[in-house]
């Protein structure tokens, strides 16, 4: 097992030569020659080393490279768009109206039976009373609270007793479809 001082100086000198080149001047590079990027016309294989096209600078990340422009942002107004003149098939003509999907009326919302209606009112009513109590400041006796409580639970209850096991339809249909 290492020794704590032996672990420290060993930092030490990492630390010290964190700045120094990797590679000394003629020592072998650590990858094959093959795989060196030739550098401009002329250099490569065998032929040499080509002057470099601007001198290294400390704060280059990559020496010998010129960097590329950089990318410029070119934001134009929006145009306006020319309104449609009239006559000329566009939706803004009065003879497109043959052209175009109209739906159909919707058809009207069924009507509530009274318990259901009640059972909605209680569901909704007693925490909305409580809310606005809060939010108001107005003091909630503890009977008022309950009945709030008591409502909630009582529409919930009611709402989910009246549900039944498929959806209301027409007997008529012998077709069921896919009944999980």
């Amino acid at each position: 097992m290492a020794d704590a001082g032996d672990d420290e100086a060993r930092w030490r000198e990492l630390v010290e030569h964190f700045s120094a080149p990797a590679a000394a001047e003629g020592t072998p590079a650590p990858w094959p020659a093959r795989e060196d990027v030739a550098g401009p016309a002329g250099a490569g294989e065998g032929g040499g080393e080509a002057a470099d096209p601007r001198p290294a600078s400390p704060a280059d990340p990559v020496p010998g490279a010129i960097p590329a422009p950089p990318q410029l942002r070119i934001i134009r107004p929006a145009s306006p768009v020319p309104l449609p003149a009239p006559g000329d098939g566009r939706p803004g003509d009065e003879n497109a109206d043959d052209e175009h999907y109209v739906p159909p009326v919707p058809p009207p919302l069924p009507r509530l039976e009274p318990a259901a209606k009640g059972a909605w009112v209680a569901l909704f009513g007693g925490p909305g009373y409580l809310l606005v109590a809060v939010m108001v400041g107005w003091p909630v006796p503890g009977w008022a609270a309950f009945c709030a409580v008591a409502a909630f639970v009582g529409g919930f209850a009611t709402l989910v007793m009246r549900m039944g096991d498929r959806p209301p339809h027409d007997d008529s249909d012998p077709d069921d479809g896919a009944v999980v």
